[in-house]
């Protein structure tokens, strides 16, 4: 006899209560187990993840918790929460002290100096290295460029007091050869943002081509075989090959890079500060360190609330950056 098969039992709204739908439901919920069983099948790669999982949340996210220093009048006889709340007095204090102005302007003139000189030139510099065919010569401009990335900041500033000195180094000898009279760049405060930008570019820019180097290498050979047989020259191929290739990477470091715009390295401009040049290298890093730990009378809170403010701009500066990378070049960090 026949059978009649209702058209309510196969519509598409009710695909969920056939074989098909019973599965979906049962994986849904077996999915815990599956997960459980993956874990147990490969439990030596998770288990690499403990230590740095474990670093994370003693160093990351327990020190959170301090973080209410900055809206308290902490006293270490008290602790943390004998200390008297008081809100945003230390915010307060901050905005309204003398060197508010001039340590929030040298951040930013030496931050964002860093970001538009750093930025670009590894890019150009993985761009140019791509284009070398022998091998020996790539892998020795290789090697030279990121070798500085290995040398410790304080060696760096030794080299660069050595270099710059005004009477027994490189460019003094220079301008003693020329018959003009030796500058002394490292007390010049005008010379200072330059300085520090240069040699940081110099330090890390072989470094930073790495990552470029190793996007190039994705990229489809077959686009540059195409390209040369249509007759696109060199720099052709890399306006239209290589460096669409590289933008969807470069985007998601520009936003990291943006994220730390306030993150001055600390050890470099406290080891380059003399008296000479602290009006222009004195940021919010060195600042917080001289007022929190340097002071007569140590104020942690009022340090701490200065450290949480520049977090939280950083991660305005964050968010902000990665909206407009998503818009303009639909790539960003989320």
């Amino acid at each position: 006899m026949p059978v009649f098969i209702s058209d309510q039992a196969t519509s598409p709204q009710n695909a969920d209560a056939g074989p098909v739908g019973a599965r979906r439901r049962i994986s849904g919920h077996e999915a815990p187990a599956k997960l459980w069983l993956r874990i147990r099948r490969n439990w030596q790669l998770y288990a690499l993840l403990f230590l740095p999982l474990v670093w994370l949340v003693v160093f990351r996210y327990a020190p959170m918790y301090g973080a209410q220093i900055a809206f308290r009048d902490y006293s270490p006889a008290f602790g943390i929460e004998g200390s008297p709340w008081v809100g945003l007095a230390n915010f307060e204090r901050f905005f309204n002290s003398y060197y508010f102005k001039p340590v929030i302007v040298n951040t930013l003139i030496i931050s964002f100096y860093s970001l538009l000189a750093g930025f670009p030139i590894p890019i150009i510099l993985a761009l140019s290295v791509n284009q070398v065919k022998m091998r020996l010569f790539r892998n020795s401009v290789q090697m030279i460029t990121y070798a500085p990335h290995f040398i410790s900041t304080v060696v760096i500033v030794g080299m660069l007091f050595q270099f710059l000195h005004p009477r027994v180094g490189f460019i003094a000898s220079l301008a003693n050869l020329f018959g003009m009279a030796p500058p002394n760049l490292m007390g010049d405060p005008g010379a200072f943002a330059h300085i520090f930008v240069w040699s940081g570019v110099w330090q890390e820019m072989g470094f930073g081509a790495i990552i470029y180097l190793a996007v190039l290498s994705t990229i489809d050979p077959a686009l540059h075989e195409a390209a040369v047989v249509d007759g696109a020259s060199r720099l052709q191929r890399i306006r239209y090959i290589d460096i669409p290739g590289l933008l969807p990477t470069a985007m998601v470091l520009l936003v990291l890079s943006t994220g730390r715009v306030l993150e001055v390295a600390f050890e470099k401009v406290y080891l380059m500060q003399s008296p000479l040049n602290l009006g222009v290298a004195e940021v919010i890093n060195t600042y917080v360190y001289r007022v929190g730990l340097l002071s007569p009378i140590l104020d942690f809170s009022y340090s701490t609330a200065i450290g949480l403010l520049k977090g939280v701009v950083g991660l305005l500066l964050l968010i902000t950056v990665n909206y407009a990378a998503r818009r303009l070049t639909d790539n960003g960090l989320w």
